[in-house]
């Protein structure tokens, strides 16, 4: 074992520890080493701010396989992926916990994640998501508050922020004119990143779930793409991120209403049941109890406010003007 690779260096070369041609050089070496040997090499290199590979990348091309072992310090998981594998598959991850012991296996990722869970609370949402071919639930929590300034802020922990903006334009255009006025909080709880699009429908139903302050209904969980007009879009490993969600208790899924037919319609496990929705109005208003009503009435709100203000207006315009000399 080497660490790390930066801090080899090969005494022909007159350049300095870390820099490419040593890098290179020293990889090689090691290479023939192991092969000729018939040992196992590993080899530990460090990596930039945005999680690549430092110095050259022709590292990877001379190694057969490239693991990344990612977490911070703030939170107590690790996963390990493999990136590169000549001789076996890439899309396998692992999952860990760092205890006073060590490193130890969850075998049961979901667990972990909602075990702090508090159920009943609005603002959050079940949502199983994929690492490689592992499937594991996670809770996706929003906070909303109307906004004191001109502007109102977006942020997230756990969610692409750029993401994030993209997804209350289309909640404000197809589900509720009013979401723009609002403080958007998001967060994973756990501190896991959830980067694929299949996250899309929890956040959105998180952010509605927490503006009209009603819990999302008990034992369900959901999964799906939201296009740019409101649809709801099919995601990829669907059979495995129910069966997740089934071994955990929730019984009841909001899935993409595209993928419930056709050759590839999705079967429903013994004990639970899966509503195909088409449009995010729809997911909203099977997931939150409600919904269409409480909409209907925050829009009458808005046009009394509006009706209101008119009126106001109006009788200001005729209330004759005074003027004031000294």
């Amino acid at each position: 074992m080497v660490d790390s690779v930066q801090t080899l260096f090969h005494p022909e070369i007159s350049s300095a520890p870390g820099s490419v041609g040593q890098v290179r050089e020293c990889t090689a070496h090691l290479m023939r080493l192991a092969k000729g040997d018939g040992i196992t090499v590993l080899l530990v290199g460090h990596v930039t701010k945005d999680g690549s590979l430092a110095g050259p990348r022709v590292m990877e091309h001379l190694v057969d396989t490239v693991l990344y072992f990612e977490g911070d310090g703030m939170h107590h998981y690790r996963i390990l992926k493999a990136i590169k594998n000549r001789f076996g598959p890439t899309h396998e991850v692992g999952l860990f916990e760092m205890q006073h012991r060590g490193l130890v296996d969850l075998p049961n990722a979901s667990e972990f994640f909602l075990s702090q869970r508090v159920g009943g609370a609005a603002g959050s949402v079940i949502v199983p998501v994929t690492e490689g071919t592992r499937s594991m639930l996670v809770e996706i929590q929003a906070l909303c508050n109307s906004t004191g300034f001109g502007y109102p802020a977006r942020k997230s922990s756990g969610v692409d922020a750029n993401r994030l903006v993209m997804l209350l334009a289309v909640l404000q255009k197809h589900a509720m004119s009013g979401a723009g006025n609002w403080d958007v909080f998001v967060n994973v709880a756990g501190g896991m990143e959830v980067e694929e699009p299949a996250a899309d429908l929890g956040v959105l139903l998180a952010v509605t779930s927490s503006i009209v302050e009603r819990p999302v209904a008990e034992g369900i969980a959901v999964f799906g793409e939201v296009g740019l007009g409101g649809e709801i879009r099919a995601v990829g490993s669907a059979e495995t991120r129910i069966a997740e969600a089934v071994r955990m208790g929730f019984h009841r899924l909001l899935v993409p209403a595209s993928m419930m037919r056709g050759r590839s319609k999705l079967q429903a496990p013994p004990g639970a049941q899966l509503v195909g929705v088409a449009s995010l109005v729809e997911a909203l208003d099977q997931g939150i109890p409600d919904f269409r009503a409480l909409l209907r009435a925050a829009r009458d709100k808005e046009k009394n406010k509006a009706e209101a203000r008119k009126r106001r207006e109006e009788e200001e315009k005729k209330q004759p003007a005074t003027v004031t000399s000294r």
